[in-house]
């Protein structure tokens, strides 16, 4: 459906990112961080995160994974009848510390009852599923924390992302090699101080983390793939020398680069969609279905 979308993820891990959209998810199995903000939020079944558009935000697995049922709105569906709703932004992201349990309940209810239009798609289904969603912003916007933003505030805010994005892009396409900031900066025209304040406002890490991030999910999706040498992983992930890259390993995940290959092995039977930025899994129409029909059971 243009301008809206629903769906089920598991995921590992998202490293930080935004959308163009309102997004709406509801955690319901496992444990979630959350960073936004520059804040940690640990979340378990049953919260509620809704992030306004242009808002970073990364996700981490606690634990044996998540997964949640996402809510994706365009501000386009509203844009002519309510001009002011792009304007609003809430103040922090978790809804349960705004609504008491009994309205999360309700709010959860008709995300379940959305879903099952959406998934179904009988006729004028749409016109059903945009009312729902109206309900559910109107629930939202009305009793969380809001102010407005300025235009002079959103063009920024544009700005920052279009430059976060450059330099997501940037990394992405240089980790592999000798990567320096001051290059980025150049490129940017600002010094390499700005930009590595950028970096870390943005991400709320520094340059440094960030790149070493990224080699190292390189490196975990090279070993997925199988039949290379721990040697050859190492150079086409960027790591300087094997030294460097098992300390990275022993700092993201406590083990060796050969023992999380082994305990890997076998383990990733579900078909888990890795990249350099998330490791997850998404759900066709009838595992949805079956998903649904679960959480309406529990």
């Amino acid at each position: 459906m243009e301008g809206l979308s629903l769906f089920f993820d598991t995921v590992e891990y998202r490293t930080p990112h935004f959308h163009p959209e309102w997004e709406l998810i509801w955690l319901t199995e496992g444990m979630l961080s959350i960073r936004c903000g520059g804040r940690e939020h640990r979340s378990g079944a049953g919260d509620l995160f809704f992030f306004y558009p242009g808002q970073v935000h990364e996700f981490q697995k606690i634990g044996d994974g998540a997964s949640f049922l996402c809510l994706q709105i365009s501000p386009r569906l509203f844009a002519d009848s309510v001009p002011a709703l792009e304007q609003s932004v809430p103040e922090a992201p978790c809804v349960n510390a705004y609504f008491d349990r009994e309205a999360c309940a309700q709010l959860r209810s008709l995300l379940m009852q959305m879903t099952e239009i959406y998934l179904d798609q009988s006729p004028l289904y749409e016109l059903r599923c945009l009312s729902l969603c109206a309900e559910l912003l109107h629930r939202l916007l009305s009793s969380m924390p809001c102010r407005r933003m300025r235009e002079d505030e959103r063009a920024q805010t544009d700005q920052r992302n279009a430059r976060l994005e450059r330099f997501i892009h940037f990394v992405d396409e240089n980790y592999m090699h000798k990567i320096r900031l001051s290059d980025f900066a150049e490129a940017e025209g600002c010094s390499t101080s700005y930009i590595s304040r950028f970096i870390k406002a943005s991400l709320n890490q520094n340059f440094q983390d960030y790149v070493n991030s990224v080699r190292f999910h390189s490196a975990c999706r090279l070993m997925a793939a199988g039949e290379r040498k721990m040697l050859d992983i190492c150079e086409e992930s960027g790591f300087s020398d094997y030294r460097y890259f098992s300390g990275a390993f022993k700092r993201q995940c406590g083990l060796t680069p050969e023992e999380y290959s082994r305990r890997m092995t076998g383990i990733e039977t579900e078909p888990m969609r890795r990249s350099l930025h998330s490791l997850e899994r998404f759900y066709s129409r009838d595992e949805s279905r079956q998903l649904l029909k679960r959480l309406r059971l529990d």
